[in-house]
């Protein structure tokens, strides 16, 4: 089955066929870094690596780009309450992105560019839009004509009527229109600026994207993806800056994920619901949050609350439980090759989850096709007699599936399963000779370290928590 990708543009499913064979252009938009990223945020950060990981477990050569907006009003207003300056909130909170994202286990993009490192491309491409007369100066702010693009809205779906009727917009004189929007703003005293033709000032929001995009994956790309609150604006304005210019398509699919809402109510800052990632990860496994944002469809809204927490964690301890008692039994496993019904077990799990994962990324599903195998495998080991090559048959593809998910990968662990190994050895030596003392002593290092004893048929088997 072909790769499939729902495509906002034309609120379809269409086959993917990427711009050059064997590679993948991708653009997603990026935090504005004056805080730590919240929950909504991870959403897109986890969904769209999961993207980037199939792609090239299929075979793409992707190419990746995360956007940082490292200057805007809210660092501005960030560096004033911090007394410090913006290239300072935005170090400090870009250095912050990376570890939580790193904890998520999230890896970085190809490129991660800033604004700040790519005004003269941004004044360039503001420059290209003012000579065709897409855009015009006015009281020092640069603004796009809408009218003289006649797509506008061809993303959302909604026509310029609509747009002017349908959608507040603040009334401001210097604009010819209503729906015009500002691609670069004049200086207000003692705020960051940069010289451009226009004076000193800085970009607007979404030049950047526009002039990032070109700048790093070229004028067309394969996919431009983001939060389903970017469709409007943001990804309108960015097609009207980059079509408008280019007379190109800017991207040839758009991706958009659903919002996460925290207790059945949307999260705002106005009901301080809000859940920065940064502290979710001091009382919560980036293993659960990452399963929890997987298990429903990406364009489909997330109810994240206590309960839906609860039934992640009973998951992904069905799925660990499993692996741990293949890592057991391959200790005492036969030689001999992998048996028929493992076999076929593996290739019906494997052929699953890429149907669904070809299916416009349709990680609830692959994840039934992971439980399938766990249902298999556990099968397998009520058996005495196990083959070695079966049980690393069925590591090797849970291993793979994994891969893409990342819902049971971790960047480090404080025991290595080797040492795990020598601690319950000496622990069963110590039980045998009747030292309770040293017996105790290792069970509760390795309880401190989240390791979990099992007593089984096959001897003591043991379990991260």
């Amino acid at each position: 089955m072909a790769l499939k990708i729902y495509n906002t543009m034309t609120r379809a499913k269409e086959e993917f066929n990427p711009i050059e064979p064997g590679k993948v252009k991708m653009y997603v938009c990026g935090p504005t870094v004056y805080d730590y990223i919240h929950i909504g945020n991870a959403r897109p950060v986890i969904f769209f690596d999961v993207v980037r990981r199939y792609l090239e477990s299929v075979g793409y050569d992707v190419h990746y780009v995360v956007n940082f907006t490292d200057v805007d009003d809210k660092l501005i207003k960030k560096a004033a309450e911090m007394g410090t300056t913006v290239p300072e909130v935005a170090d400090l909170f870009v250095q912050k992105y990376y570890e939580d994202t790193q904890g998520l286990g999230v890896r970085q993009a190809t490129v991660h560019p800033r604004v700040t490192e790519n005004m003269t491309e941004i004044i360039d491409f503001i420059s290209g839009l003012v000579e065709k007369g897409l855009a015009y100066e006015s009281g020092g702010d640069v603004f796009y004509r809408t009218a003289k693009f006649a797509e506008y809205g061809k993303l959302s779906h909604q026509n310029m009527e609509e747009l002017q009727f349908g959608i507040r917009v603040d009334v401001d004189e210097r604009k010819e229109n209503p729906q015009d929007f500002v691609l670069w703003k004049a200086a207000k005293p003692g705020e960051i600026s940069w010289s451009s033709p226009w004076g000193e000032g800085r970009p607007g929001w979404h030049i950047e994207c526009s002039a990032m995009v070109r700048k790093y994956l070229g004028e067309t790309i394969d996919i431009h993806g983001g939060g389903q609150d970017l469709t409007f604006p943001h990804h309108e304005c960015e097609i009207a800056q980059s079509e408008g210019l280019t007379g190109h398509a800017m991207s040839n699919y758009w991706m958009h994920n659903g919002f996460v809402n925290i207790n059945n109510e949307k999260m705002s800052k106005s009901l301080g619901n809000g859940i920065n990632v940064h502290q979710l990860l001091q009382t919560m496994s980036p293993q659960i949050i990452r399963y929890f944002m997987l298990s429903g469809h990406y364009r489909n809204p997330l109810n994240f609350s206590d309960e839906a927490v609860e039934q992640a964690k009973g998951s992904l301890a069905r799925i660990e439980n499993c692996i741990a008692g293949i890592k057991h039994r391959l200790k005492t496993a036969d030689a001999g090759e992998a048996e028929p019904s493992v076999a076929e077990a593996v290739r019906t799990a494997k052929e699953n989850f890429e149907t669904k994962m070809n299916d416009d990324f349709n990680t609830p599903d692959a994840i039934t096709a992971v439980f399938d195998l766990v249902h298999a495998a556990n099968l397998y080991m009520n058996k005495d007699r196990v083959t070695l090559a079966s049980l690393q048959l069925l590591e090797q593809q849970f291993a793979a599936m994994d891969d893409v998910l990342g819902i049971l990968s971790r960047t480090e662990e404080s025991l290595l399963d080797e040492e795990i190994e020598q601690l319950i050895t000496e622990r069963t030596e110590a039980r045998r000779t009747k030292n309770w003392a040293r017996a105790d002593e290792i069970r509760n290092l390795l309880t401190e370290r989240g390791i979990v004893l099992e007593d089984t048929a096959q001897g003591i088997r043991w379990r991260r928590k």
